[in-house]
């Protein structure tokens, strides 16, 4: 496909919509002027100009300075240990560089800690000593047995062992198929061993699986992906392995490795570790149901004792020196950053398949020359550009597919250009059966109620149906993809004069409310009521499709949701829009504000006073920069064919975003079929690794 020209960001616009879809046309003009004067006023409160001032005393102070968060733990995740050279085909370290980084981590203060003492502060006993450290070795190699354990037992420190079952397995002097590569057995622990490291009373064994550290084919393309958290993909047939056969699979497997462990020391095994860190939410109910109380991934940051059965471990790999050592474990401590693109997969898509892999060969070197670390990745289709979703890019259960591919592009930029990716889904606006009940708008000139055609045509958030309809398609979405996060985008909304179905109100009425929108708007303070009961209730929406999710992709998925910038510079405006900044900083782990001047029309030279009005707006909230990613605009929705925003002028926001204290921020569109915006110019701005977070 050779695009030259994005569709607008359709929250806003469309090719059939110059302006933002907010209700009746006159409802928009009055929103409009009220957003233009209240700007002049914000703007003249700015005019100067220049980056905020921080005093020096009320800057924030670094994470590893701060004190240690209680009942947290830092976890290493260890593989091979040897003598002389590092073989990172199994993750080895050399045996005097372990030591090395064990003398590092005494010397300076951390205390190494035991399942039992996790497990007691879990259970309200003692807590956790500051700068608590959990040692986990994984596979079940030989070298822990003959290096490790004479280590910890001159420490006194105890660890973690989680052998792979089937690798223990294999009979003396015939080779481990280790992922496919045979591999000398004695290059692994027998279970005797097994049973002698456990009963020196340092070392707690736990599931690594029986016979599952593998990749299986997880989609047509042919992606290899973890086999304990995956679904089979059978190219003989076209299908995916059902829900009932992968969890007979897993559970058998989880039973094998129990048994064995349990064989072999006499315990019973409390901990899993996940092969290639990748959990997922079935496979850990499953686990839970075999008794573990424990299970380690490798995502980034201090593991905390609410969070058990989901916990957090940094990968020592590539044989680190001792500097390189020390500064990842002090930044497990430091605050996540967010530097996101934010992609369109219907411009990957095609139907001829040779320019499909150019097309996702073309985004994924893209994405990995940006630096960045996060992509928001379209996961349903919307070629018309009218922001209503008739087709999806996964297998699913309501809508057709427009092809398989939402989780083919979403491992290979995770696995090419490692980023963590988001599924940016909507979260009403599907072109469902007819007779589910649709958001309608109440006239107050007629006094009908029927569908904006002005508005995003939407699934009404009451209508029991609608919910569980919405809910299946988030879930299979789960089922049929690997991916970090979820976005939801902003047709989550409700005007002022929204939702007048009868399931809405309904709803109203059984809250208290007036049971019509002319007797709400007519008391202004059931219209606050209502306001309020309408942000909420798409809160809980979301948060009902983000527990559908998790349940079959685990707990370390994350939320994120865009708003719009009105409600962060009007509070008022959340009558408009039913979108509040509270509630999101509250109910999502990314709040994403689009800060995107020219759209909201912005006079020309005060884009920058306005933006810092947006980051101004966040920043009164403690910490709310933090979690709040910003997103610009790449696109001029207002001149004819959305021209490309100047890419100099677009890394000219970027930089006035963090001079002004915002740490996380990305753009939309990127067309990486015409290089807009200019890799060269943005890349100062944009890449961690050129303009890091302060």
């Amino acid at each position: 496909m050779n695009a030259t020209t994005l569709r607008p960001y359709w929250c806003c616009s469309s090719p059939r919509r110059r302006q933002a879809p907010r209700g009746s046309l006159a409802a928009w003009r009055s929103l409009l002027l009220w957003l233009l004067l209240c700007a002049t006023f914000l703007l003249g409160a700015c005019a100067k100009d220049i980056p905020r001032f921080t005093a020096p005393a009320e800057r924030p102070v670094e994470r590893a300075e701060q004190p240690w968060p209680r009942n947290h733990v830092a976890v290493l995740g260890y593989h091979d240990v040897e003598d002389a050279d590092a073989d990172q085909a199994y993750l080895s370290v050399r045996t005097d560089h372990l030591i090395a980084q064990l003398a590092w981590l005494r010397e300076n203060g951390y205390q190494a800690v035991s399942v039992d003492q996790i497990l007691a502060a879990q259970q309200g006993g003692a807590p956790l000593p500051e700068r608590a450290v959990l040692l986990t070795f994984d596979d079940g190699y030989r070298s822990f047995y003959t290096r490790v354990l004479p280590i910890l037992k001159a420490y006194r420190w105890p660890a973690v062992l989680a052998p792979v079952g089937a690798w223990l397995d294999a009979p003396e002097g015939k080779p481990v198929d280790f992922g496919g590569a045979p591999t000398a057995r004695e290059r692994f622990l027998t279970w005797q061993q097994v049973g002698e490291i456990a009963a020196s009373g340092l070392v707690e064994i736990a599931a690594h699986t029986d016979d599952l550290h593998y990749g299986i084919v997880a989609n047509p393309q042919g992606n290899t992906q973890p086999a304990a958290s995956s679904r089979l993909f059978d190219p003989t047939t076209g299908r995916y392995e059902s829900e009932a056969a992968f969890e007979q699979r897993i559970g058998a497997d989880v039973k094998r490795i129990t048994a064995k462990i349990e064989r072999a020391t006499g315990k019973p095994v409390r901990a899993w570790v996940w092969p290639y860190g990748a959990e997922g939410g079935t496979s850990l109910r499953i686990i839970g149901e075999n008794g573990y109380r424990l299970a380690f991934t490798l995502e980034d940051g201090l593991a905390t004792v609410d969070r058990l059965m989901s916990a957090q471990r940094l990968l020592v790999a590539n044989d680190p020196g001792l500097r390189s050592f020390a500064r990842s474990v002090v930044d497990m401590q430091a605050l996540p950053t967010m530097r996101l693109a934010h992609v369109d997969l219907d411009y990957v898509y095609d139907p001829d398949p040779a320019q499909l892999e150019r097309n996702l060969d073309k985004l994924v070197q893209r994405i990995f020359e940006m630096k960045i670390n996060t992509v928001f990745l379209q996961a349903f289709a919307d070629p018309d550009g009218d922001g209503l979703i008739r087709s999806l890019y996964f297998p699913n259960r309501h809508l057709p597919m427009r092809a398989d591919l939402f989780n083919r592009v979403a491992w290979q930029l995770a696995r090419r250009a490692d980023v963590a990716v988001y599924a940016w889904m909507p979260v009403l606006s599907f072109d469902l059966d007819p007779s589910i009940a649709r958001v309608t708008r109440w006239d107050p000139a007629s006094g009908q109620t029927s569908v904006d055609p002005k508005q995003y045509r939407r699934l009404s958030p009451f209508d029991p149906v609608a919910r569980a309809r919405i809910g299946d398609l988030y879930e299979d979405l789960a089922r049929h993809a690997a991916f970090d996060g979820i976005l939801f985008h902003d047709d989550a909304l409700l005007s002022d004069f929204e939702d007048a179905s009868a399931g809405a109100l309904a709803a109203y009425r059984q809250a208290g409310l007036p049971g019509s929108i002319e007797a709400l708007r007519a008391d202004p303070a059931a219209m606050q009521r209502w306001t309020r009961f309408k942000s909420r209730a798409l809160v809980d929406f979301t948060s009902e499709l983000t527990a559908r999710v998790r349940k079959v992709r685990g707990p370390k998925i994350k939320t994120a949701r865009n708003i719009f910038a009105a409600p962060i510079l009007q509070p008022e405006s959340e009558a408009w829009f039913a979108q509040n900044l509270d509630d999101f900083l509250g109910a999502y782990d990314w709040t994403a504000p689009m800060a995107m001047p020219w759209m909201e029309n912005v006079p020309a030279g005060r884009e920058n006073a306005w933006l810092d009005a947006v980051v101004d707006a966040v920043a009164r909230r403690p910490g709310a920069l933090d979690r709040t990613v910003f997103e610009l605009q790449s696109r001029d929705w207002r001149a004819e064919g959305a021209p490309p925003v100047d890419s100099a002028v677009l890394a000219g926001w970027m930089q006035r975003l963090q001079r002004r204290g915002a740490r996380n921020f990305g753009h939309y569109p990127d067309d990486f079929h015409q290089n807009q915006p200019r890799l060269e110019t943005i890349l100062p701005a944009l890449s961690n690794d050129w303009y890091p977070a302060p």
